[in-house]
């Protein structure tokens, strides 16, 4: 039986805002409102900023996933952790019951992030938060013709990457040359969208045509299989970078506001009435 053949389900070019420093520049890869669409996603936001623009703050109920483009991301959180990621670096928060955290620029440096948030399934959102660095180095690359994968979670290109996410995804970034053709294969169940990075491509056997700052979803099979395989064709017609994430859908009912993500209202209430009353902790501060 032929695999199933993933094609650009919707396409959309990323708009930006200048807010003004420390907040440079911001826009929205996947923009809020669309849950249902992008389960398990959330939200995806492309940032520039300098150092104050996200100091300490709360979240409970989901897991983020932020990606250093560029600059360097200095990690504070209130259960005394502190890490420096540099491009290419990768930072998982689960924020479960409960986070405080601060990331800001380090120094001086204008830093460029891409930060995913991920909805944890009602189970899991009383779960303990913790955090994990993914350094670029330990992402394992594989080399396809004309170009290389890398790895930051799941099964991909016979490797697998080093994140460790309550709710199983996949994340890899694809760097092709000019004029080459490479399948990314995800299983046939899995929600997935891309985002483009530099270049211009061509997706799915249809050819949609993709270029910097343009995201997509892709087409899939909810009631498939995860041990079966799908094909996502792609053909770099200029020398191009994009990273891909793929997961499989929840289905929960989604209430989103502020800095938390729960499945009704009166959760959400009471989300904002643990952190007034002191029980996320004290603040993140070094």
């Amino acid at each position: 039986m032929k695999n199933f053949q993933r094609e650009v389900n919707d396409h959309w070019r990323v708009r930006y805002q200048n807010p003004g420093l420390p907040h440079a520049q911001q826009g929205w890869v996947l923009p809020p409102g669309r849950e249902e669409a992008f389960d398990p996603f959330i939200l995806m936001a492309d940032d520039w900023f300098k150092r104050g623009t996200f100091s300490d703050h709360p979240h409970r109920g989901f897991q983020t996933i932020t990606y250093v483009i560029d600059g360097r991301l200095e990690h504070i959180d209130n259960a005394g952790g502190h890490s420096v990621l540099d491009a290419g670096d990768v930072q998982y928060m689960n924020a479960g019951s409960g986070a405080r955290h601060a990331e800001e620029a380090y120094g001086d440096d204008l830093i460029h992030t891409l930060q995913l948030w991920l909805n944890l399934p009602e189970k899991l959102k009383g779960s303990e938060s913790f955090y994990q660095n993914v350094r670029l180095e330990d992402a394992p690359s594989v080399s396809v013709d004309g170009g290389t994968v890398r790895v930051y979670s799941g099964d991909i290109a016979g490797v697998k990457g080093p994140m460790d996410s309550l709710v199983p995804i996949t994340m890899a970034e694809i760097s092709l040359r000019e004029g080459a053709e490479y399948t990314h294969v995800l299983p046939e169940n899995h929600n997935a969208f891309l985002y483009v990075l530099a270049g211009e491509l061509e997706a799915g056997e249809a050819g949609t045509v993709l270029a910097k700052t343009d995201a997509a979803t892709l087409t899939f099979r909810e009631d498939g299989e995860q041990s079966r395989p799908s094909e996502l064709k792609l053909r770099a017609t200029g020398r191009t970078r994009l990273i891909i994430y793929s997961g499989v859908p929840l289905r929960e009912t989604v209430v989103a506001r502020g800095p938390f993500v729960m499945n009704t209202e009166e959760e959400i209430m009471q989300a904002f009435q643990d952190y007034r009353s002191g029980k996320f902790g004290p603040p993140a501060v070094k």
